[in-house]
């Protein structure tokens, strides 16, 4: 499952909107696509790719954070590649099959809205220990900043 939803708080609710897929490109335009929202505390884009890792982008003003789920992602896919250039760090050298998925970025990016950075570690080792899909951590991330059941609608993860 492919998605992106772009997420900001409207006085004091939150708005989750679908974004298009072609989007997902790289940082940049999602970055770019980002400001037209308005929103308390800027913007976010959470991002789920073909169960393999998950993207969250930040834009507030002209500052942008980003949190990358898994660094080994991007010598597959040029979206998260794009995240390790944004955040000025190099390409993963050729990944090995026992090589462990480490998270890339600003771990405290949505600490404001009440997930620690400790917590997002927690939850991103969960999704690898526990061998969780990306959607359903994004799931779990937007219930912690409070709006799980929005987004997970959005998404099409509540049960019919």
């Amino acid at each position: 499952m492919d998605f992106a939803v772009a997420m900001y708080r409207e006085n004091g609710t939150w708005v989750v909107r679908e974004l298009a897929r072609d989007l997902l490109t790289d940082v940049e335009t999602l970055t770019h696509a980002l400001h037209r929202f308005p929103g308390d505390g800027g913007a976010i884009a959470m991002a789920a790719i073909d169960e393999d890792f998950f993207l969250i982008v930040r834009v507030s003003g002209a500052a942008t954070k980003v949190l990358l789920s898994d660094v080994t992602a991007a010598d597959e896919w040029e979206l998260a590649a794009s995240a390790l250039d944004v955040l000025g760090l190099p390409l993963p050298e050729e990944v090995e099959e026992e090589e462990e998925a480490d998270p890339a970025g600003d771990l405290g990016i949505l600490a404001d809205f009440g997930m620690s950075a400790v917590d997002m570690g927690i939850l991103i080792d969960e999704m690898f220990e526990e061998d969780l899909y990306p959607d359903e951590t994004l799931s779990e991330i937007a219930r912690a900043i409070g709006c799980g059941e929005a987004f997970d609608d959005v998404v099409g993860l509540t049960p019919a």
